[in-house]
């Protein structure tokens, strides 16, 4: 009969059955609770439980180390040993690795390593759930209807590597997507969240700021397609940075496929990317914000080597100051590039010196401008500029001298996040905020709002 051993056991056992040059094992203790609601009511909620395991063998050859890379889920000690046997085969039969590196070595183990996981369920809604129900009922009067879903998950993850590393970290990761709708379903307007806990999120605040914007939507405006002073809002700038960021790898600047690319060859570290005093930064222990303090890598590909798994991971800057500072780097692509070690870090903060929030910075508006709700459905168009593409949705409000003064209609738009950290007049208060578009896999951001005075609507769009 098979027995499911706690995760440290599951890996140290793998280890013990290793019989190539090196191994690395990843086992991931996933755990969820959600809520879901539709027209002022819950509908469904649940609670999940799971475990992951990948086995990462290295084999030493005459022309350089192979790996060979084996995830499966559900695992027991009855599973390990095939599992182990057959990413050790995979390794064997691969050739040289491009990102073959020594395993990393010598980091001290994580003092908790051999505590049982840590899980969530539906006891983190235990304040959340009795607020949602009282928003239902101001909706419910208010002539509204609330829709969303809130989830939470917490993934224990445990490394170990035949160099001795023994490292854990238990990462909760909290979102709540909330629209509000008119009766008629006309007007739809939305808010996100990202929580580590639920213990900070009001959905009393989130109705009533939903329910100013349905109310700005009760005229409606049509302007055509062109240039427009546009403030965005920051979940907006995230979804727009965080692609940035996605896009910086160092080795494809130096091999001239990027907007990073110089001209004629090298990179364009070191150049102004913004007049303002913008810092882009990630930070492992950024409070609010704490993810993976060391590289956990289930697969390599441009921005990840299976090779750096357990290598620690320290604050650093993208762009300082308005200057671009680093790009992304494993060890194998710092010393092609002879740049620094710079791995990815699971978060993302935009740091600009501002002070005001988004409705002050509506406020001081003088003019016409357009504010934004959020993106979606963007595209690269031109890595060469990172020409982006997309969708506005869920609200582009007109503001004159700083009064909303109605909804407007939907745009696609065509834009570089590079391009706009050049021409970006004003940044407001950093916040914690949730991406839009790229809220499945990435959550943990903090950015301003963003004040661009030509910001591109390229068409009118049906988008809702």
């Amino acid at each position: 009969m098979s027995r499911v051993s706690k995760p440290y056991e599951i890996v140290e056992r793998a280890l013990e059955l290793s019989t190539t040059d090196g191994l690395v094992v990843i086992a991931d203790e996933h755990s969820s609770a959600n809520l879901r609601w539709a027209g002022n009511a819950l509908t469904t909620n649940g609670v999940t439980r799971g475990r992951t395991l990948t086995v990462i063998a290295t084999v030493d050859g005459a022309e350089g180390a192979a790996s060979g890379v084996v995830s499966r889920s559900a695992v027991t000690t009855d599973d390990l040993e095939p599992l182990v046997r057959a990413a050790e085969a995979a390794a064997r039969g691969a050739g040289p690795a491009e990102d073959a590196q020594p395993l990393v070595s010598g980091v001290p183990s994580s003092p908790d390593f051999t505590d049982a996981p840590a899980e969530t369920g539906s006891e983190v809604f235990a304040d959340f759930a009795p607020a949602l129900g009282d928003a239902f009922a101001r909706a419910r009067s208010g002539g509204r209807e609330l829709y969303g879903f809130a989830n939470h998950e917490l993934t224990s993850t445990y490394l170990g590597t035949s160099t001795g590393l023994r490292l854990r970290h238990d990462q909760p990761t909290g979102t709540l997507e909330l629209n509000a709708k008119s009766p008629d379903r006309t007007r739809s307007a939305w808010a996100g969240r990202a929580t580590r806990d639920f213990k900070d999120v009001d959905p009393a605040a989130l109705d009533a700021e939903l329910a100013q914007r349905l109310r700005w939507a009760e005229r409606r405006i049509e302007l055509p397609a062109g240039r427009y002073e546009t403030l965005l809002p920051p979940t907006a700038v995230a979804d727009l940075l965080i692609y940035q960021l996605w896009s910086s790898t160092a080795r494809d600047a130096v091999e001239g496929r990027t907007v990073f690319s110089k001209p004629g060859g090298g990179t364009r570290l070191g150049e102004t990317l913004a007049p303002l005093p913008l810092t882009l930064r990630s930070d492992p222990h950024a409070p609010g914000l704490e993810s993976a303090p060391f590289v956990i890598a289930h697969s390599s590909g441009d921005s990840g080597s299976v090779f750096d798994n357990g290598l620690p991971l320290t604050p650093t800057d993208w762009v300082r100051e308005g200057k671009l500072e680093r790009l992304t780097t494993t060890r194998h692509t710092a010393g092609l590039t002879g740049l620094p070690v710079a791995p990815a870090i699971d978060n993302l903060v935009l740091d600009g010196g501002g002070e005001r929030s988004l409705e002050e910075m509506v406020a001081a508006t003088t003019g016409r401008a357009l504010l934004l709700t959020c993106l979606w459905y963007i595209r690269e168009v031109d890595p060469a500029t990172l020409l982006l593409t997309g969708l506005t949705r869920d609200g582009v409000y007109l503001v004159e001298d700083g009064e909303v003064v109605g909804e407007v209609n939907n745009f696609r738009f065509n834009e570089s996040p590079v391009d706009l950290l050049s021409r970006a007049s004003e940044a407001g208060r950093t916040e914690k905020t949730l991406p839009r578009e790229w809220g499945d896999w990435f959550t943990r951001a903090a950015m301003p709002a963003l004040r661009v005075p030509d910001f591109n609507m390229s068409s009118v769009s049906q988008g809702v």
